[in-house]
């Protein structure tokens, strides 16, 4: 309960701001919680706050898996507020145990709540994983909020300084010790900025230049930090900044520390090779100890005295180690300047090997190399010298030149023979996307990139011939899947997901015998989204599990609904994923849902597709047995459309066959009755039962008793409905059997 003058958090009161000027920059802030209200509730109440002269960013998730991805994305959290109980009752726990000792960060602050009064964790946890403080929602009014956040980014603040002050440190006396690996420069580089900046108290804004050994005589940024991090391996002159480029230029010619407004370029003298760091001060040079600064200058000097470092200087940035080759880096620039420079008879391709980790696992990663090495020889010497080669992944080739050079038909010419690694002649295939050099989509390098691996996804995905090129359709495509993905997480845990159900009737008696249950995505007009286009997103995400289980649970509960109306004889079929299939504990977990409910469990049905059966069968046949021991049913759902082996119906313990309903409907056609008469001759011989889907008239429902099927479903007996209006249509007769006629379907 909130004091008289301490208002609740939701309140709109005026914003609480440090004074003095904004500076580039903010500090981050997760909120962590399964309640959408108090994402919106604690961004409102700190939408305006500045602490130290930056505004708040506000990151969400919503579990403990989403809270953890964007800490992995994200290096540069200041604070998490983090719910405790979400998906389990422990999940904030587990997540702040998984920042310190999986994440290995030391940093961010966290701040533990709950909406269940009374719960805490234990001591030892609050110590042990660096707990900030710990608020139950209700009393975490909004001023003990700011104050809470206030302190947890003030804290993060002097950590974060230590640390950089820390790496900095690191990074030099490590780079200084191996500064005869060519790749070093960049770290040692970068912690001469870092540490400069900490020795004189400041922030670690700026650059370290050099003049590279070249015919063009180019400055070269070595390393960088703050918001010229991205300049690193670029030249000076990149970065538009005359003042800066003059004053680097002036301190190199003059041999001496150069005081511009607002920064300091420091002069690193040493006896072959100079360099010099240019750090945003305000600050008068004559102002820092100047004993302090000429013997740390001193010092650095040492590292800048390998020559071959500065020779090898844009080998170092932009080569790969393994190929010799240009390397993701460069690629990025080359696509960079593409970019600057369109031209409609150039074209960016990146090419990926199929299958290339069967080399390591089966050969080893020696082989593997040396198959790169091949791969990447073949390229450029058959493409020629225009042709740009990169190799920007693992197993990742990227390639820009003229469109009639770099062509799919080049490409895979180029892969039509053998590559040869060590002893071992091995055949690749490869698939690969392309964009144009004048795509009016593109923004910049980086831009380019992400086309040319929608391209590719594209023709991993989708294309028979293994190639496709980008089309701004398909970025427009993967951003609305992932807005439905989105969508779909965010409804599922609001459970806006709906489960309906289809009757399933006895052709001899006209009974209902079983439902399927079948998954809904209501919309807010009325409308509903196909689980044609829904499931697959659902299993794309990796949610498909999370709804699986919740359809599962939702069926025995629906079976024990019918228990308590004494319709005892009503069985309920759930489609079950590939997803869901591949976990081994499944059959304890529906054992688990079938004891709380108390229900038998031979009142449920797991209908399965051919896929799953085909992608591992003897993992199958596993699960399946385990199923059938516990009392489960199991059906074959769209049986034939697979196109599999016919072996695994007599190895498995199956139970029914589901002949598809486009064969249902190709019925009144000879092609058609050849299939069905085929299939249920076939099941009867095996003692398997078979249920037709799809029946719409009277035609197709005499055929399929004629043929002695057992079982049908379809539109001419009823339509999918929601659990409410079947538990209605059970209940119109009273007796054991419920009979359904055409009438029902149009009720």
């Amino acid at each position: 309960m909130s004091s008289n003058h301490d208002e609740p958090l939701f309140l709109n009161d005026d914003p609480e701001e440090l004074p003095g000027e904004l500076t580039e920059g903010v500090w981050k802030l997760l909120i962590v919680d399964d309640d959408q209200e108090i994402h919106a509730v604690t961004k409102m109440a700190l939408s305006d706050v500045i602490i130290a002269n930056r505004t708040l960013e506000f990151l969400h998730a919503y579990s403990g898996e989403e809270a953890l991805d964007a800490l992995t994305d994200h290096d540069d959290i200041a604070m998490v507020l983090l719910d405790v109980v979400m998906e389990t009752d422990d999940a904030g726990l587990n997540v702040a145990r998984a920042i310190r000792e999986e994440l290995n960060n030391d940093e961010v602050r966290i701040v533990l709540r709950t909406g269940q009064p009374g719960y805490a964790p234990e001591e030892s946890v609050v110590k042990s994983y660096d707990i900030n403080d710990y608020k139950t929602k209700t009393e975490l009014t909004r001023s003990r909020l700011l104050t809470t956040v206030f302190s947890a980014i003030r804290s993060y603040q002097q950590l974060r300084t230590i640390n950089e002050n820390r790496r900095g440190l690191r990074k030099i006396i490590h780079s200084a010790s191996n500064l005869m690996e060519k790749y070093s420069i960049v770290n040692f580089s970068e912690g001469v900025v870092t540490q400069l900046a900490s020795l004189l108290g400041l922030r670690a804004e700026g650059i370290v230049g050099a003049r590279a050994l070249d015919k063009d005589n180019e400055i070269i940024v070595l390393g960088a930090a703050g918001h010229f991090a991205g300049s690193i391996n670029k030249t000076l002159r990149s970065l538009e900044s005359q003042r800066i480029e003059q004053g680097v230029q002036r301190c190199l010619i003059e041999r001496r520390h150069i005081q511009l407004e607002g920064a300091t370029v420091f002069f690193i003298d040493g006896q072959e090779h100079q360099a010099a760091a240019y750090i945003e001060t305000s600050e008068s040079i004559e102002n820092y100890d100047q004993e302090l600064l000429e013997v740390f200058l001193a010092n650095i000097a040492v590292g800048f005295e390998n020559a071959n470092l500065f020779e090898e200087l844009r080998s170092a940035a932009y080569l790969d180690p393994l190929t010799g080759i240009a390397n993701r880096a460069e690629f990025t620039r080359k696509l960079q300047q593409l970019s600057e420079y369109p031209n409609k008879s150039q074209v960016a391709a990146i090419v990926d090997i199929d299958h290339f980790s069967d080399v390591n696992d089966g050969l080893g990663q020696d082989v593997g190399n040396a198959l790169l090495r091949s791969v990447a020889l073949r390229l450029t010497e058959q493409l020629g010298k225009n042709i740009f080669v990169a190799r920007i992944a693992a197993d990742v080739f990227g390639l820009i030149g003229p469109v009639n050079l770099v062509s799919p038909q080049n490409l895979n010419e180029l892969f039509k023979l053998p590559f040869r690694a060590g002893e071992h002649y091995i055949p690749l295939s490869i698939t690969s996307g392309f964009t144009s050099g004048e795509n009016p989509e593109q923004a910049n390098g980086k831009g380019l990139l992400k086309q040319v691996y929608i391209a590719l996804k594209n023709a991993k995905k989708n294309s028979f011939e293994r190639f496709n090129y980008y089309r701004p359709y398909m970025e427009e495509e993967t951003q609305r899947r992932l807005h439905m993905v989105r969508r779909l997480r965010a409804d599922f845990a609001a459970r806006k997901l709906e489960v309906w159900y289809q009757p399933q009737v006895d052709l001899n008696t006209g009974c209902i015998i079983g439902v399927e249950s079948l998954l809904r995505w209501p919309q807010s007009d009325g409308s509903f989204i196909s689980p044609a286009e829904f499931i697959p997103l659902a299993e794309y995400s990796g949610l498909i599990v999370d709804i699986g289980a919740w359809v599962i649970e939702e069926a025995c509960q629906q079976i024990r609904r019918f228990n308590e109306r004494d319709y005892n004889n009503i069985r309920i079929a759930v489609n079950v994923s590939v997803p869901q299939f591949r976990m081994r504990d499944f059959p304890e977990l529906i054992e688990q849902q079938l004891n709380n409910h108390q229900v038998n469990a031979d009142r449920l049905e797991l209908e399965i597709t051919e896929s799953i059966v085909m992608e591992d069968p003897d993992f199958v046949a596993d699960i399946l047995y385990r199923l059938k021991q516990q009392g489960i049913h199991v059906a074959i759902d769209d049986f034939g459309v697979g196109f599999s082996s016919l072996s695994y119906l007599q190895k498995l313990p199956l139970d029914r066959l589901k002949i598809d309903k486009t064969f249902v409907h190709n019925s009144s056609q000879d092609s058609g009755r050849i299939i069905i008469e085929t299939i249920v001759d076939m099941a009867h011989r095996l003692g398997l039962g078979i249920v037709a889907e799809g029946i719409e008239d009277q035609q197709q429902l005499e055929y399929f008793k004629r043929l002695k099927c057992a079982e049908a479903q379809g539109y001419y007996f009823a339509r999918p409905m929601p659990a409410e209006q079947l538990m209605k249509l059970l209940e119109r007769e009273n007796g054991d059997c419920v009979s359904l006629s055409s009438s029902a379907a149009s009720d």
